[in-house]
């Protein structure tokens, strides 16, 4: 993944809604979620969904499929997988980091 992706997929995450509805997308698996049940979900009407889903697609997270007369999203586990492989690339300078138990305990590690 390249920075300018990792900048648009960062930027499409930096808001409340599209940080919940990439959340609710991930927990929901391969399968997705329709766009009716997101909306509920999230509290928010159907159109403020496809303006922040839209945004969630041009950046490579989120992808959207029909099925008979519903809109399913999905996240894309390759574009997720990408963008934390990207921000971890040079975790703890190349080395081993610290189990997650010290990391917890001293907030300066890592």
């Amino acid at each position: 993944m390249n920075s300018s992706a990792v900048v648009r997929a960062l930027g499409a995450l930096a808001q409340d809604h599209r940080l919940a509805a990439y959340r609710l997308l991930v927990q929901a698996g391969p399968d997705g979620m329709a766009a009716g049940t997101l909306a509920e979900a999230l509290e928010i009407a159907p159109s403020s969904l496809s303006f922040h889903i839209a945004q969630l697609a041009n950046a490579g997270l989120v992808t959207q499929r029909r099925n008979g007369r519903s809109i399913l999203y999905a996240a894309d586990y390759a574009a997720m997988n990408a963008l934390m492989g990207f921000l971890t690339e040079n975790c703890c300078g190349g080395g081993v980091c610290a189990p997650a138990e010290l990391v917890r305990q001293t907030p300066e590690c890592c």
